[in-house]
């Protein structure tokens, strides 16, 4: 049996400081499910107990190690476990102020990436969209059929400063 810690490896690249998992990609790195239904297990294997089960395609991931072809992930909420890479998308989203769901509030998508710009809609806290770009600073997201900006470090799914293209 493997042991959970046993074999994971991120090494630091020395020409840009990044981690990068055996996959060569950066570690920590943010994803989507692909699957509108996905296993979130104890152990980087189809042996190991479901802990969680996702049920929401698209919904954004961190991927904070990687094992073979499973990817240890954590959510929003801060809950953690191994999910198989074929479940996981390279399609970024987010989800907006999640710390804030359950409270009176909304949140404004902008017309421009600016403060003063003029609202094109409001969101409830912890509603999904596609990031079409961040630029370290607002990211251009799309919620259904309405576009618009909103401050990077309102969201979670983009680091803060990442600079993003999908």
């Amino acid at each position: 049996m493997l042991h959970p810690s046993a074999g994971f490896s991120a090494s630091p690249s020395s020409e840009t400081g990044v981690t990068r998992g055996p996959s060569g990609l950066p570690l920590p790195r943010f994803v989507s499910l692909k699957s509108g239904r996905a296993n979130s297990r104890v152990g980087p294997g189809i042996n190991y107990a479901v802990d969680w089960m996702y049920l929401k395609s698209g919904l954004p991931m961190e991927i904070l190690q990687e094992y073979d072809n499973w990817r240890r992930v954590r959510d929003s909420d801060g809950a953690e476990g191994w999910i198989n890479q074929q479940l996981l998308s390279g399609r970024r989203t987010a989800i907006i102020a999640p710390w804030q769901r359950g409270k009176q509030s909304q949140i404004s998508l902008l017309a421009e990436p600016n403060n003063g710009a003029s609202p094109v809609a409001k969101l409830e806290p912890g509603v999904i969209g596609e990031i079409r770009i961040c630029n370290g600073e607002w990211c251009e997201m799309k919620f259904g059929g309405q576009t618009g900006w909103i401050g990077q470090s309102l969201v979670w799914g983009a680091y803060p400063g990442e600079t993003v293209k999908n």
